[in-house]
């Protein structure tokens, strides 16, 4: 639980300690508070993970306000929380995407690649595209500010 003292979000030592991204529930500042606590590699498979249960909320939490994430749909970019959430409503409207991190590499410019493989369902359960891709993100104070996506294996 997060506790409410002088206008100040803080968690308990426990909760900090683990950064539990169920917490997500709380103010947002908590969570991103504490996004430094975990390795690079467990945020982005955290965030695989929630993306993958539909947890928007907690998926949003692991990024930047002002995330600048790719439209591999329509082509082109969209910027920050409520463009990445409209995007997924998007997608999540018309098919049931699953991407499974294989492996996570850091790049020598310090970026990660995250070598995927992608399922994508329609919504009767019909497999509409099967493959493995590269997502590479760009972190900044333990978020997600950037991601972009590339062909080939990392």
């Amino acid at each position: 639980m997060w506790l409410a003292g002088g206008g100040e979000c803080r968690l308990s030592q426990p909760q900090a300690d683990k950064f539990d991204t169920r917490l997500v529930a709380q103010p947002a500042g908590c969570v991103t508070r504490y996004a430094h606590r975990v390795s690079p590699e467990e945020l982005l498979r955290r965030a695989y993970a929630a993306f993958n249960a539909r947890d928007v909320d907690t998926a949003l939490a692991l990024m930047h306000p002002e995330v600048d994430w790719p439209n591999a749909i329509d082509g082109g970019r969209v910027v920050g929380h409520d463009a990445v959430r409209a995007y997924w409503a998007g997608q999540f409207e018309t098919t049931d995407p699953r991407v499974e991190p294989v492996r996570i590499v850091q790049r020598g410019d310090g970026r990660f690649a995250v070598d995927v493989h992608q399922v994508v369902h329609d919504l009767d359960g019909e497999v509409l595209a099967e493959g493995d891709v590269v997502h590479v993100y760009e972190l900044r104070e333990g978020l997600v500010v950037r991601m972009d996506i590339a062909s080939s294996p990392a």
